[in-house]
């Protein structure tokens, strides 16, 4: 330093003990530029609806790194959450642990409350748990279970005409008018009418459904196979990390104790046999 072979943002430094930012000032000693080991970010945030999980949106429309003020380092999301989905979504600068939360072969499990239109039985809670056909191929197996149910709006159906979950989401359909899936929509409407023998409840029920897979729109696909689509969608849990006190649009770090809990759940998940596709 004293020969002049550092620099601080193309400024000469000759001082000892001179204070520089690794993580913002440009740094050089002899012309070479110092990188300093990376600062890692583990960031939980609760994801509210509206918001797209990525780092920049073509539509322009509000993405989760818009949440994160504060937050200079570059982090992004570590997998998906649709935009009209909520919940838990880790963000980190670890590409290490990134690519391990997502790769298929670790099977990292994720939960969800899916609040449904009508009420399944047994028979549809076993469908889902063992495996339904979504995009042309069937789910892994799944932890479901039934939270709460409510018919309090019970209707009793009265000769022909679809069932009235088909109406409630028919009409929600028309309200909010047609969305990029609005095909797998049309395609419903049948399943709902044929689920009218099982159920005549229009106040739904809340499941709790675990998944380790990580198709797009997965949960949602489930219950539209079963005739019962979603209508609230909201993930509770990353493997061990839950938080429930966490409000939407609020973030948090992650401790020191809740990351090294996910590098352990990561090591101890034995490695899933790869899906043929």
């Amino acid at each position: 330093m004293l020969e002049g072979r550092v620099t601080v943002n193309g400024a000469t430094v000759r001082e000892l003990g001179t204070k520089a930012d690794g993580g913002h000032d440009d740094i050089r000693v002899d012309g070479r530029r110092i990188k300093l080991p990376e600062r890692h970010r583990y960031i939980l945030l609760n994801k509210p609806r509206g918001y797209v999980t990525t780092r920049s949106d073509p539509q322009r429309r509000p993405t989760v790194i818009d949440l994160l003020r504060g937050v200079t380092e570059y982090v992004y999301p570590v997998g998906r959450l649709d935009f009209d989905s909520e919940g838990l979504l880790i963000l980190t600068n670890d590409g290490d642990l990134a690519a391990r939360l997502t790769h298929p072969r670790h099977g990292v499990a994720r939960v969800y409350e899916a609040r449904v239109l009508g009420v399944p039985d047994a028979h549809d809670l076993d469908r889902l748990a063992r495996g339904v056909t979504i995009d042309g191929r069937p789910t892994q197996s799944a932890n479901v279970r039934m939270v709460r149910s409510s018919r309090q709006h019970s209707l009793r159906r009265a000769g022909p005409g679809p069932h009235p979950s088909a109406r409630v989401y028919g009409h929600l359909l028309r309200r909010v008018g047609p969305h990029p899936h609005a095909h797998e929509d049309r395609a419903l409407e049948p399943r709902l009418s044929r689920a009218a023998t099982k159920d005549h409840s229009v106040a739904g029920a809340l499941l709790e459904i675990t998944v380790r897979e990580g198709r797009n729109r997965q949960v949602r696909k489930m219950c539209e196979a079963i005739g019962h689509p979603v209508t609230q969608l909201t993930r509770v849990a990353i493997g061990p990390i839950r938080d429930r006190n966490l409000k939407p649009g609020h973030w948090r770090e992650l401790t020191g104790q809740e990351v090294s809990a996910l590098k352990s759940h990561l090591s101890s998940l034995q490695p899933r046999p790869s899906v043929k596709r």
